[in-house]
C-alpha cells in the first residue's frame, strides 16, 4: 500500500496543481435557480447543496487536486445535510478528486478512534484525508494516524491556523520560551519522520494558514517532511506572494485551499443558468491555480 503522501504528489505532478477547492455550501450565495435563501426545508437544502456541489466539482476537476467539504455546512441541515455530504464525497471520488474532510475532530481514546474510522475508514463519510485538532494531546490524534496508516490515507493536524485570533492560544510562550505552535510542530515531526514515503514526505500533514507566512517559515524548519494544508488564500486575505515559504525547491510540500473566492466567484445575480455558474467557477479555479503555480514554481 502506497504512502498517501506519494499518492498526493503523483496527483500534483499529473495535474500541475496544488489547488484545493473548499465545498462550503452557504445558501445565501446560491443563485436563484437553485436556492437563494434559508427559507427552505432541510430536504430542499440538501438537494440544492448536492446540485451546487456537482456543478463545482465538474468545473474544478481539471484544475484542482482535491476538494475540501467543511462539515459544519452540512451538519446544520441534520441527516439530510449529511446525506448531501455522503453523495458529494462519492461524486468527487468518481471524478478522481482527492477528498479532504474538514472536520477538525479531536477527542480522546475510543472516541477519537471512532472519529478516525468514520473519516478514514471505508464508510460513506470517509474521504482520503481529514483535518484533526491535536490540542487535546497525543491520545487525541494517534488514533487518526494509526487509522490512516492502516488504510493508506492521510491527515492534517492543526498547527498555525489562519484565523485572526489564533495567536491567543497557538502563540502562547511555554516555560522554555518556545511558542506552542512550534512545540506542536516538533511533536508532529517526530511522528512524521517515522512515516515517510518515497518522496520523503509523510502522510501526517499540518494546517498552516496563508495569512501567517513568517510563522510558516518557522514551522517549515521544524516540519520539513509534512505536507501543509494552507487555508486563508483569497477571501481570508492570503495572497499568492505569501505562499513562497510553504513550498520546497521543487514546488511541492503544500496544498493551497480556496473556498469562497472560487465557488462564489462573481455576482449572484449574473448566474442565471447552470452553464453560466459553471463558467464563473471554472474561470476562478484556473486563475487561482495559475497564480499559485507562478509562485511555487519560481523557486
Amino acid at each position: 500500500m502506497k504512502n498517501f503522501a506519494d499518492v498526493l504528489i503523483e496527483e500534483i505532478l499529473h495535474k500541475n496543481s496544488v489547488l484545493v477547492v473548499g465545498l462550503d455550501p452557504d445558501l445565501q450565495y446560491f443563485p436563484d435557480f437553485l436556492a437563494g435563501n434559508d427559507e427552505i426545508s432541510n430536504q430542499q437544502a440538501s438537494e440544492a447543496i448536492y446540485h451546487y456541489n456537482r456543478i463545482v466539482i465538474d468545473a474544478v476537476a481539471e484544475h484542482a487536486v482535491a476538494v475540501k467539504p467543511q462539515l459544519a455546512y452540512y451538519e446544520v441541515y441534520g441527516s439530510e445535510g449529511i446525506h448531501a455530504l455522503e453523495k458529494t464525497i462519492a461524486y468527487a471520488k468518481s471524478k478522481n478528486l482527492i477528498v479532504i474532510n474538514d472536520a477538525k475532530r479531536g477527542d480522546i481514546g475510543s472516541t477519537s478512534s471512532a472519529y478516525a474510522k468514520a473519516f478514514l475508514g471505508n464508510g460513506s463519510l470517509a474521504g482520503d484525508m481529514v483535518t484533526v485538532n491535536p490540542f487535546l494531546g497525543s491520545d487525541g490524534y494517534l488514533p487518526f494516524i494509526e487509522e490512516a496508516g492502516r488504510n493508506g490515507k492521510g491527515l492534517f493536524l492543526l498547527v498555525k491556523t489562519s484565523n485572526p485570533s489564533s495567536h491567543e492560544v497557538q502563540d502562547v510562550k511555554l516555560e522554555n520560551g518556545e511558542l506552542l505552535y512550534i512545540k506542536m510542530a516538533d511533536d508532529i515531526n517526530k511522528l512524521a519522520q517515522q512515516t515517510l514515503g518515497e518522496n520523503n514526505y509523510s502522510f501526517i500533514g499540518a494546517v498552516v494558514g496563508a495569512t501567517y507566512p513568517m510563522e510558516a517559515e518557522k514551522v517549515r524548519k521544524v516540519l520539513p517532511s509534512s505536507i501543509f494544508l494552507v487555508p486563508g488564500f483569497g477571501a481570508q486575505g492570503g495572497t499568492a506572494n505569501d505562499l513562497k515559504p510553504f513550498f520546497d525547491a521543487k514546488g511541492l510540500g503544500a496544498l493551497v485551499s480556496s473556498s469562497r473566492g472560487i465557488i462564489y466567484n462573481g455576482a449572484k445575480e449574473e448566474k442565471k443558468t447552470e452553464a453560466i455558474l459553471y463558467e464563473f467557477i471554472a474561470k476562478a479555479a484556473k486563475e487561482s491555480k495559475d497564480k499559485i503555480n507562478e509562485v511555487r514554481l519560481s523557486h
